[in-house]
């Protein structure tokens, strides 16, 4: 695998997705770059949703003086492709991007793993093993987050890996209802409830890859996931030594009940500023 690594401080943070464009808002930040595709060394997105992902993150606004700053300003972040630029993506490359991770997170400073990536299995045994691969980073004591997926609103519409019954799995709170209502829903195929919580999702303006139009709009489970990811990167540089489950347990006490079936708002709405002052 070819990679490019660069120096960085805070903590580290994984987005695995379309790829990284080296946007202005994430300065010197970006410490690592794995492309499981097209084996590029140096960051590019030729999507634009990976680079959107990381800018609701971690970017620090500088492009647009300050208005459009992400979560954690000072994180690390560590691009993995494993989507092309439609989007798409196959179990294998993601797999294989679980191993890198198992094998680099200690390199790279990597605490939390982001996953705006979402797929509904063809077969069984291919949901299985997305689940073991990202029960496995879990297990390695990585916090990962990851999108409950815009297939809803049937019930059992979340979709893998964020199906599994470990990792923080975030829908988006105004995609709940209405004609906007594709927030994904439990129970899993395990009859697990899910998703865990939901955060803001519907139209979020972030990093966009190109110098002339830096920033776009995006809408989607995906944006609400990097909103979850960068307040736990902003808990994990006051408190370094909080593990993944105590960081999950933290953020079920850290919500607001909208009123909802459980499927449909896990614990509640994300309040960033309960959760930064458990």
């Amino acid at each position: 695998m070819s990679e490019s690594v660069y120096t960085g401080k805070g903590v580290g943070v994984a987005i695995l997705d379309t790829g990284l464009y080296p946007h202005r808002d994430f300065a010197n930040r970006i410490r690592a770059f794995a492309d499981f595709l097209s084996y590029k060394k140096y960051p590019y997105d030729d999507n634009g949703h990976g680079t959107h992902v990381a800018g609701i993150l971690g970017g620090d606004g500088r492009a647009s003086g300050g208005k459009y700053r992400g979560m954690a300003p000072g994180c690390g972040l560590i691009g993995l492709k494993v989507l092309d630029r439609f989007g798409n993506g196959n179990k294998e490359d993601l797999l294989r991007a679980f191993e890198w991770l198992r094998r680099n997170y200690e390199k790279y400073g990597i605490r939390i793993v982001n996953i705006s990536v979402g797929t509904t299995y063809k077969t069984r045994n291919e949901h299985e093993a997305l689940i073991r691969g990202v029960e496995a980073l879990w297990d390695s004591g990585l916090v990962v987050v990851a999108a409950a997926g815009n297939q809803g609103p049937r019930p059992g519409s979340i979709t893998a890996p964020g199906s599994s019954r470990k990792v923080i799995t975030v829908g988006s709170s105004d995609m709940l209802e209405g004609k906007s209502a594709v927030s994904g829903r439990g129970p899993t195929f395990e009859c697990v409830c899910k998703p865990d919580l939901v955060a803001p999702g519907n139209r979020i303006t972030a990093c966009a890859p190109g110098p002339d139009f830096p920033y776009g709009t995006k809408s989607g489970t995906s944006m609400s996931t990097p909103l979850v990811s960068g307040a736990i990167a902003l808990m994990l540089e006051k408190n370094p030594g909080l593990t993944n489950v105590e960081i999950k347990m933290m953020l079920r006490d850290s919500t607001d009940d909208l009123g909802l079936p459980r499927n449909q708002q896990g614990w509640g709405k994300f309040n960033c500023k309960k959760f930064l002052s458990l």
